[in-house]
């Protein structure tokens, strides 16, 4: 599958706002609010089609893609890395996609973002992405909990050198 990336627009950014995700992944679904659109549309998120323009997904850089918890406990303090985050189209997941998605988010940010070392983070109970994370290299560097009213989440930490 060809993944064209672009700069997000306000009817992707609409869009993928209201994927919602199964309910063990339901954390990575967003509310389609105006402010969930106004996050997609700040500049660091581009959009993912695939060669017919059908949108599949979209990767993140930057503070865009951390879990704000994290910097309690000081997981992004260290300035080497190029934080990387990506969602895919509720209904290709568990496809297959996952790492030539990847894979292309990576040279995307190595060739137009001049990115060297990666970094994302993932909450500890999506074993499905951990292991495509794993496949190109990805490792646990750390780790901290997010507590909400839903419950306690472990996030992990994954560099890329």
């Amino acid at each position: 599958m060809e993944l064209n990336i672009k700069q997000m627009n306000y009817d992707e950014a609409k869009e993928i706002s209201k994927w919602i995700y199964e309910e063990s992944y339901s954390i990575y679904s967003m509310d389609d609010s105006e402010d969930c659109i106004n996050e997609l549309l700040n500049g660091h998120y581009f959009s993912v089609s695939d060669r017919e323009d059908n949108l599949v997904g979209y990767y993140c850089f930057g503070a865009a893609a951390q879990v704000p918890v994290g910097n309690q406990f000081g997981v992004y303090d260290s300035k080497d890395f190029t934080d990387i985050g990506l969602g895919i189209k509720p209904n290709l997941c568990g496809q297959g996609l996952g790492l030539k998605f990847l894979n292309r988010g990576v040279d995307f940010a190595r060739n137009k973002l001049s990115a060297k070392e990666f970094r994302l983070t993932v909450a500890a109970f999506n074993q499905r992405a951990i292991k495509v994370y794993q496949r190109i290299g990805f490792k646990k560097v750390n780790s901290f909990e997010r507590i909400s009213e839903s419950g306690r989440i472990e996030f992990w930490v994954m560099v890329l050198r």
